[in-house]
């Protein structure tokens, strides 16, 4: 390798919402180690920014989905993305991380050198398609968990036979009319649910074409503490109480959903029943033929999808695709919808790592053939953190943890003069599922993850609390890895 190779200590990958926070953590805590940020994109935000589609809003309340040292001082606990979006870039701003971004640069393959103790990371740039080399101690992978350049998108028969216009939610056409429009939208997950109450005051007609239903929860869109806490607590402080009821909240449902499935069945399908009145069909079009969060539960703010229901604007409709023709598509039940808008909203393809290939000392890294080192490393993978959140409550809850951890590991290795720490596993361990969650792009992506073990720390856990408490204050919090 040249002499002329840049070198940083720490390199994040990725601009997004957990790369942003994670990189302020670095500033906050250890400004002295030089920093770069790879964006393969031309802007920050991640899927912030990615997404485009009318009302996209976070599914998770902000007080858990925002930063633990960025207080979340916007009213609405349930956000619209363009608030999101400032919100991540505003804390770049604070911390001063915009001159350590380097964007239109994807990392497409990692080397570990054990002589050198460093990692030389090539990276691609896409402004010019030139390659150029960076070498670094340690990465920090926060690309995310699903594919930027493509969606999920079934096989439908027929579908190029249709004469209107096909949308997937990931990719919304900037100048797509639908006012007037007859709009149909496949699926019955967060996306869609957002779409319809967003769109419903603009088209002609609007039906959300649904397989199988989804729970969706009614929240309300400002949390009912935050008035009466504002007259007496300081803003930093109304937020850490808020965040820490919702958090527990968050637990709280989960675990119910795990020991009394029918009991939570039962307080979300009446939510519903409320909502929509005593005729409604809600054993058909909003009765789960699963438990409560063996995939994940829909939000909604006030109701507003339901309002659009019941105002006549907007309808669900539970059955299959048989194939798509020249007006719309025909179901199997042998009922027609016909369209001019098709919006395709069936999901994400998850992609692990970013598709970044790793070597140590020239031999390939395949992570599905590794353990998993407390939700964040490697087995056997020595300098390298990848920052994944929950799937059953707030992903941020997951990242910010991650940086904490990374930093306090950053900090014993500099007092130790240590140059390299490993995930080493100790003893037989079987293996069990790393994700106890039934979504569709959940399973078809679990031949592209890592082992996830039956013990602590090789255990992912789903729990914020117990990663708290493990993470910052276990004293046991580094055993198993080989400081070197």
């Amino acid at each position: 390798m040249t002499e002329n190779v840049e070198f940083v200590d720490v390199l994040v990958v990725g601009a997004g919402l957990a790369g942003i926070g994670s990189a302020c953590q670095l500033r906050r805590t250890m400004p002295e180690l030089s920093l770069a940020i790879l964006e393969a994109r031309a802007v920050s935000g991640g899927t912030w920014d990615l997404f485009r589609y009318p009302g996209i809003r976070s599914d998770s309340d902000m007080y858990t989905y925002s930063y633990g040292f960025k207080p979340w001082t916007d009213k609405s606990a349930i956000a619209d993305g363009d608030s999101i979006l400032n919100y991540i870039r505003e804390a770049a701003d604070e911390y001063d991380l915009n001159q350590h971004i380097r964007y239109n640069h994807k990392v497409v393959s990692a080397h570990w050198c054990s002589q050198d103790k460093l990692w030389t990371v090539t990276v691609v740039r896409s402004d010019g398609e030139e390659q150029l080399a960076i070498r670094c101690r340690f990465i920090l992978s926060c690309t995310g968990y699903y594919d930027y350049k493509q969606g999920y998108t079934p096989e439908f028969d027929g579908i190029d036979d249709f004469q209107g216009e096909i949308v997937h939610p990931q990719f919304w056409p900037e100048q797509l009319d639908y006012k007037d429009k007859r709009v149909v939208v496949i699926g019955s997950g967060a996306t869609a649910v957002t779409l319809i109450p967003s769109m419903a005051n603009d088209t002609a007609s609007l039906v959300m074409l649904q397989r199988s239903p989804t729970y969706i929860a009614n929240v309300p869109a400002e949390d009912p503490w935050l008035k009466p806490l504002s007259k007496f607590m300081p803003s930093s402080w109304v937020f850490r109480s808020i965040r820490w009821k919702k958090v527990l909240l968050q637990q709280y449902i989960y675990r119910l959903s795990r020991k009394k499935p029918r009991g939570l069945r039962r307080y979300l399908l009446n939510q519903v029943r409320e909502e929509l009145g005593p005729d409604y069909d809600v054993d058909t079009h909003f009765t789960p033929n699963y438990n409560p969060w063996d995939q994940r539960l829909c939000a909604v703010p006030d109701g507003d999808m339901f309002a659009a229901i019941r105002e006549g604007k907007a309808e669900v409709v539970t059955d299959h695709i048989d194939h798509f023709n020249s007006s719309g598509i025909a179901l199997k039940s042998g009922n027609q919808l016909d369209a001019d808008i098709v919006v395709i909203a069936t999901g994400l393809k998850l992609k692990f790592g970013g598709d970044i290939a790793f070597r140590i000392d020239g031999e390939e890294v395949d992570p599905t053939e590794r353990f998993v080192y407390r939700g964040m490393m490697l087995e056997g993978v020595p300098n390298l953190a990848m920052s994944v959140g929950y799937t059953n409550s707030s992903w941020t809850l997951k990242t910010d943890l991650t940086a904490k951890y990374v930093c306090g590991l950053l900090k014993k290795m500099k007092r130790g003069g240590y140059s390299s720490v490993i995930p080493t596993l100790s003893g037989e361990m079987k293996e069990v599922p790393l994700l106890d969650f039934d979504a569709g792009y959940v399973l078809r992506a679990r031949d592209i993850m890592p082992k996830n073990g039956d013990r602590k720390p090789w255990k992912n856990n789903d729990s914020y609390t117990k990663d708290y408490a493990s993470l910052e204050f276990n004293r046991n919090k580094y055993s198993e890895l080989e400081f070197r």
